[in-house]
């Protein structure tokens, strides 16, 4: 299968401003490839780097030094050194991201969040409410709650919504920031499913699991971060 995502040297520290300048490492000469249809799953403790790097690949954090290289068809995209507004394209049709968090707008119904990536690559908003709607179903999100805003759901509820807006469009590739926490049994099975069906469908996927059970389900790999982990400057 071809290599949908690479990494190479890639290092990150943050600089702390208001506190003498004083430079924190977080991770260095990181180095990994993730194929289509493959999931990597970022192994180590907290603090490791592992959330970091989800977002250097995201855009989200600009890396030190080294690559993040993105293919395309033909092309082949460094998110490392791409503009703002390639990041935003990118975000809208190549690179995915799944996570626990709902962040939306205000008073928009959750079937409307749920379809918004789908109709942002141009499917038709019947056909993304549609689809919206079917997986809301398989979250086990009630109907009921459908055209209400997200934001008066409770905290298990708008983590579904999250997970449905992240599945719902294709992206060649999907992030995984720890899409089960706090979910019930039922529902961490569907999205181990949903997983499964994107790498089905060629899909590279990078993701930080702490559940052990949905991490031997999805990963075809761990990458142990702790390998990365960047000296601290004497």
């Amino acid at each position: 299968m071809p290599v949908r995502l690479y990494l190479n040297n890639v290092g990150k520290s943050f600089t702390m401003h208001l506190q003498g300048g004083s430079v924190i490492p977080v991770v260095d000469k990181v180095e990994f490839s993730v194929n289509a249809g493959e999931c990597a799953v970022l192994g180590g403790p907290s603090g490791a780097g592992k959330s970091s790097i989800l977002k250097m690949i995201y855009g989200n954090y600009r890396c030190d030094q080294g690559q993040i290289l993105v293919t395309i068809g033909d092309e082949i995209i460094n998110v490392a050194g791409a503009e703002p507004r390639r990041i935003l394209k990118l975000r809208e049709d190549t690179i995915g991201y799944v996570s626990q968090f709902l962040r939306t707008i205000p008073r928009v119904s959750a079937e409307d969040v749920v379809a918004e990536p789908l109709v942002a690559q141009g499917t038709s908003e019947e056909e993304a409410v549609e689809k919206a709607r079917s997986l809301l179903t398989r979250l086990n999100v009630p109907e009921r709650l459908w055209t209400l805003p997200p934001a008066t759901f409770s905290g298990g509820e708008q983590q579904r919504v999250n997970i449905a807006r992240g599945f719902i469009a294709h992206y060649p590739i999907l992030l995984l920031d720890e899409p089960t926490a706090s979910l019930d049994a039922a529902n961490r099975a569907v999205v181990v499913r949903l997983v499964q069906e994107k790498k089905e469908q060629g899909v590279a996927m990078v993701g930080i699991l702490h559940d052990q059970d949905v991490r031997e389900e999805i990963a075809d790999r761990i990458i142990d971060v702790t390998g990365f982990a960047a000296e601290v400057a004497a």
